[in-house]
């Protein structure tokens, strides 16, 4: 075969097959077969371009395929930024939130602490504390440790109405052994031993504070003998229950920390002082509320920092945010600043949140100056509740948090449908491109190697043919001599 002939043959397979084709080293090729060594056509570099310039409209789909990319990442940071606004809302709009929380606050702590729950009510009580609940106790003698070993006899342990006799001796011969025993009678008590640096001493205590759970140690007997100690026990402190009046009414209590007395409140009794009557009062939680509110212009200072980079005007490139021709954007942006300019119905001090010190500025965020707004959470704490809660929950935070969710409503929301609908747009590009790449470029990438690579040898065959043609034609020059 000759060298023209294997040549055709490879071009020809090589129509076949992309891989084929650029695996084939045509220089070398031609320099075997024809001798050629001067620079013809760049095959693979002239392939390359045309399939690029080829490929122009593929660039521009992916082009907008970043921009639908950085269009969901936007949507959907701000998606997550409304959200977390409308948890801010939710708070402050719920019936059992900060803002119908209350506080406890005591004139003498050192006497009575409290806490209330979402059962108070708003108000000021008189505490008086006359005596703390006790706790019921008693101590053995001392001797020198837990194991020494105590004379034999008994005693009785009177709680509850019943008389317990309990026996030293036979097994129980020590302190250790006497408060298990004890322990396992089931008497409403616990015994423990107590050492020191004066011995060891049983202690016996009540599992039940006040009165209720007095008990009392007698009958103690003991037999002649002068050698080993037999126990003899001593009150430590008697059952009692606390006593005070609250708001003038005698109250007693078997423990320290008092509920029930009034309604969602529990008080905590340190010390008596019959003569030092305590105000506790019962208010609004102005500390909670004022965090809530805190959140909530943090939160939408988030939404409105986002919108506003997104029209921002960028002089270099003369374009603006990849979301600034966005519907369901420009919309959030209107109704967050008119949310803003909201009244509560019947007027009145703290009726805006303009009047509770939260101002706006030209970007659109809101400002809080922090001594107006505690200026009205102390003096005028209903309107400021009612700003935001209405009459039956629908005030500020309820409107503004029902706009919000036809934006994130998981079902139906904007944000929703706008994700939705740029998924599929990229969905249906990914296809386009994938199609085009099936059906033009690769018959195109086909046909340019071959066409290409027959006209890179018909180029580099050339100089031999020439020399062929000039040395026929010199033979024929001498025969006809």
């Amino acid at each position: 075969m000759s060298s023209s002939s294997l040549l055709g043959s490879l071009l020809s397979s090589s129509q076949t097959s992309t891989s084929a084709a650029s695996a084939i080293d045509l220089s070398s090729l031609l320099q075997a077969a024809y001798g050629a060594s001067s620079a013809g056509l760049n095959v693979t570099s002239a392939v390359a371009s045309a399939v690029y310039a080829a490929r122009a409209p593929e660039r521009l789909w992916q082009a907008d395929q970043t921009t639908l990319s950085t269009q969901t990442n936007d949507l959907t940071s701000l998606n997550s930024a409304v959200s977390n606004l409308e948890s801010d809302l939710n708070a402050l709009n719920d019936p059992l939130g900060a803002m119908n929380s209350l506080s406890l606050s005591s004139s003498q702590s050192s006497i009575v602490t409290g806490t209330s729950t979402s059962g108070a009510v708003a108000g000021t009580h008189s505490i008086t504390v006359t005596s703390l609940a006790q706790t019921a106790s008693w101590y053995s003698d001392s001797v020198t440790s837990s194991s020494t070993a105590l004379a034999s006899g008994s005693f009785n342990i009177v709680a509850g109405g019943t008389t317990t006799n309990i026996t030293v001796g036979s097994g129980v011969n020590t302190l250790s052994q006497l408060a298990k025993a004890i322990n396992n009678k089931g008497l409403g008590v616990t015994a423990s031993v107590v050492s020191d640096s004066s011995g060891a001493r049983l202690s016996v205590v009540s599992n039940t504070s006040g009165a209720s759970g007095d008990f009392s140690i007698s009958g103690i007997t003991d037999k002649t003998d002068t050698t080993t100690p037999f126990l003899g026990f001593t009150q430590a402190l008697p059952g009692q229950d606390a006593s005070l009046t609250v708001d003038g009414t005698p109250v007693t209590s078997s423990s320290n920390t008092v509920s029930g007395v009034l309604s969602g409140v529990t008080l905590n009794l340190v010390s008596a002082a019959k003569n030092t009557p305590v105000s506790i009062t019962i208010s609004s939680n102005t500390s909670a509320v004022g965090s809530a509110i805190q959140s909530f212009v943090t939160d939408y200072n988030s939404i409105m920092s986002g919108l506003n980079s997104q029209f921002a005007y960028n002089t270099a490139s003369g374009t603006q945010g990849d979301l600034a021709g966005d519907s369901t954007v420009r919309s959030l942006q209107q109704q967050m600043l008119s949310a803003i300019t909201y009244a509560a119905s019947g007027g009145g001090a703290d009726s805006t949140l303009g009047a509770m010190g939260i101002s706006m500025g030209n970007d659109g965020t809101l400002t809080i100056n922090s001594s107006k707004l505690n200026s009205a959470l102390t003096n005028n704490f209903a309107a400021v509740q009612n700003f935001f809660q209405g009459g039956a929950m629908n005030g500020f935070a309820g409107q503004l948090n029902t706009q919000l969710n036809s934006f994130t409503d998981a079902s139906n929301g904007a944000f929703t449908v706008d994700l939705q609908s740029i998924a599929s747009t990229n969905q249906s590009l990914t296809q386009q491109i994938s199609d085009f790449e099936t059906n033009y470029i690769t018959p195109l990438q086909l046909n340019l190697q071959s066409e290409y690579s027959k006209a890179e040898i018909a180029l580099q065959s050339l100089p031999t043919q020439q020399k062929q043609l000039s040395a026929e034609l010199g033979n024929n020059s001498s025969s006809n001599g």
